[in-house]
């Protein structure tokens, strides 16, 4: 069992950068898959970001935010991270952190995850 804990959103203007953190506590973290999704009003769960388990390098992106948001996390302290920059109105969501033993193929898949935090909301005016 792993927990998941959200923190760091908040109201910003366009063009404002943002830290999201996510706390884990349970079970063993550094074996999970992380990422990042997001969730707008009438609008499905998307990928945002993910970290495939040990290696900060081995990172993945969605196409709308790859060169603006940077993805880490610090198996040590049991946290993951989601730095955004050059936030943009359509940016505006609820942002979920989730942990699981997703494999690569699908790593952008909510499916894949078994455990979600209780998701922050970030709001990006213009």
């Amino acid at each position: 069992q792993v927990q998941l804990v959200e923190s760091g959103g908040g109201l910003v203007q366009a063009g404002d950068s943002m830290r999201l953190s996510c706390a884990a506590s349970g079970s063993t973290f550094s074996g999970y898959a992380t990422a990042w999704f997001r969730q707008a009003p009438g609008k499905e769960r998307e990928f945002v970001a993910a970290v495939h388990r040990t290696s900060n390098s081995n990172t993945y992106y969605a196409d709308s935010v790859k060169g603006r948001f940077t993805v880490s996390r610090a198996n040590d302290r049991k946290m993951m991270y989601l730095q955004m920059d050059t936030l943009k109105p359509e940016d505006t969501a609820v942002y979920y952190c989730a942990a699981g033993r997703a494999i690569l193929s699908s790593i952008r898949m909510p499916a894949a995850y078994n455990y979600w935090g209780q998701g922050t909301q970030v709001t990006v005016s213009s």
